[in-house]
């Protein structure tokens, strides 16, 4: 009873990469520092074990993330631009969102274990968007320019790569109609009266989910679900072909940006 009150949050997250903090704790303002995230908030409920907690989870699970893509720390907080929040902020019904208005990836206290992949792939969507595609809109995102054909490419190898990872996650290998992904997506939105498995930037956020979890390196809170949840067993999450293409396109994608980077 007294692990049920606690609640999620102290669950034992597995993860298999690196020693990235030495056995020490540390806190989100050492996760701001590190990754030079544009701030940190925690809800007022919080207590302070479980922040220590969420610090040091956070803390890995973006080392992890930083280690799988092979990109820097600027690469995970988005150039600054991203903040987070902590037990705050949340919405009915979600575990964990990003708010893209203000550019902000918040986490439930107890119940945001394993979707950090996803929400952060969302604000990586949203923040690639202009400067992939012809459009000053701030509200847009990458995947749904590109699925939707709203706005040009901006020709440059790195946005020819992730157009082809769009490519993979959307189409079909010989591009004649949607990905059993999207179909799939679609079949689920229907049965549920809805549209939001198949909005693209969803569809986006699973692929990129399923193939974070595809990874030697583990982490459950950074990633969890995508192989034998519900959601799984009924195909929102990609396979096979689709994944191995999907794999291909965004790791020469973050490979790219990595290299470039250095330059």
């Amino acid at each position: 009873m007294m692990e049920e009150k606690k609640g999620r949050l102290h669950k034992a997250y597995y993860r298999n990469g690196e020693n990235h903090r030495a056995g020490a704790d540390v806190s989100f303002g050492d996760i701001v520092k590190v990754f030079g995230f544009r701030g940190v908030e925690v809800g007022r409920w919080v207590s302070k074990e479980e922040q220590q907690l969420a610090a040091n989870l956070f803390f890995d699970a973006l080392c992890d993330l930083m280690d799988i893509l092979s990109v820097p720390e600027q690469v995970i907080s988005l150039n600054a631009t991203l903040a987070i929040n902590f037990g705050i902020g949340g919405r009915k019904g979600a575990y964990a969102h990003y708010n893209g208005a203000s550019r902000t990836l918040a986490l439930a206290k107890n119940a945001g274990g394993g979707a950090l992949a996803h929400e952060w792939f969302h604000a990586y969507d949203h923040y690639i968007c202009t400067r992939q595609f012809h459009t000053t809109n701030p509200r847009l995102y990458a995947s749904e320019v590109w699925l939707n054909n709203i706005a040009q490419l901006k020709p440059h190898p790195l946005n020819l790569e992730l157009a082809s990872a769009f490519e993979s996650m959307f189409l079909k290998l010989d591009k004649t109609g949607p990905s059993e992904l999207m179909q799939q997506s679609i079949l689920t939105d229907k049965s549920y009266n809805m549209f939001y498995y198949a909005r693209p930037q969803e569809v986006a956020a699973r692929a990129f989910e399923r193939m974070i979890q595809e990874h030697r390196l583990k982490n459950s809170f950074l990633v969890a679900g995508t192989m034998q949840s519900k959601e799984a067993r009924v195909g929102l999450y990609p396979h096979s072909d689709s994944l191995f293409k999907i794999q291909y396109h965004l790791y020469g994608y973050f490979a790219g940006l990595a290299r470039s980077l250095r330059r």
